[in-house]
């Protein structure tokens, strides 16, 4: 008959024997959740074509955002800490090809601000001139001059769907898949001003641009014109400006613009065109001030001088 000393030490071996299998099971089992993140982690760096988040992301949004408010006082409070707390929680933890507009609503109400009426300059393809204009003479906001689109302007980013934080090795490209961070960012950005948008609503157009003045995928056409209140909204105002050293492709009756000008009318907005809106190409004419365009006065003198001195 076994000793109850040696039963006791039996059954301390058997739950020593359990215990350590039990840990040996929990260390398997976190090294191979260890293994699988960073397997995960390692395809999402590897497998975007855009570059990665910008360096030191939070504390540009951050800056920028205090830089703003000290600029323009006029649009309020903001929380910009609470402004990056939602920009990072649209992206983080989530695949970045499965970031959508919805993702960013509570951004876009955080950040938002009153447009005054006939200060919106929406743009296709005239990017630095068009910034070059609102910088010179702030009639006009661009998207670009909002606190949200300051905030995210030049930058990139997106998350890891496996773990918090950005993605700082590489990001969808903006073409590579529909739902990608920075797409859905501008799409729903660019909704959100168009609909605050009143009075006249002018664009900014390239006459020189090939394959006409938009693509049909652009912004412009797809988000911005379609969100425009035809209630509120009392014209849209084309401009469309040529390079001074390029070929004028576009005018006001190319086919092209007569198609936008349609495009317009469809969704009840009254619009009117004019070619090389005069102030903004007085500021194309300060690089190349010998230019023809560029010639202020010469015909107005002519008619100008009595003929006895002429």
């Amino acid at each position: 008959m076994p000793s109850k000393c040696t039963s006791s030490w039996s059954w301390k071996k058997i739950l020593l024997l359990i215990v350590g299998l039990f840990i040996s099971l929990v260390i398997i089992v976190a090294a191979c959740i260890v293994i699988y993140t960073r397997t995960q982690n390692q395809l999402e760096t590897k497998s975007w074509k855009g570059k990665g988040t910008s360096k030191y992301l939070k504390e540009i949004i951050i800056g920028r955002c205090y830089n703003y408010l000290t600029i323009n006082p006029a649009i309020g409070e903001k929380d910009c800490y609470g402004i990056w707390e939602e920009f990072a929680k649209a992206v983080y933890q989530k695949k970045p090809c499965n970031i959508t507009e919805e993702n960013y609503r509570h951004l876009t109400e955080l950040a938002g601000q009153t447009i005054p009426c006939h200060k919106s300059l929406l743009w296709s393809k005239t990017n630095y001139l068009v910034h070059r204009y609102t910088k010179a003479t702030q009639d006009f906001l661009t998207l670009e001059n909002t606190l949200l689109g300051y905030l995210a302007d030049g930058l990139s980013w997106c998350g890891k769907s496996h773990s918090s934080g950005m993605n700082f090795q590489s990001c969808p490209d903006w073409n590579e898949c529909d739902n990608n961070s920075v797409s859905s960012f501008w799409k729903m950005a660019s909704a959100a001003f168009a609909r605050a948008s009143c009075g006249v609503v002018n664009i900014m157009l390239n006459g020189s641009a090939y394959g006409g003045v938009t693509r049909n995928e652009s912004i412009l056409r797809t988000i911005e014109i379609p969100n425009l209140n035809p209630r509120t909204v009392s014209e849209v105002r084309i401009w469309v400006m040529n390079d001074l050293n390029d070929h004028n492709r576009n005018s006001c009756n190319s086919e092209s613009l007569m198609e936008l000008k349609h495009y317009i009318e469809e969704h009840n907005l009254t619009s009117s065109c004019v070619n090389n809106y005069r102030p903004a190409q007085l500021l194309q004419c300060i690089e190349n001030p010998e230019h023809a365009a560029c010639n202020l006065c010469t015909k107005n003198i002519k008619r100008s001088i009595p003929q006895k001195y002429s």
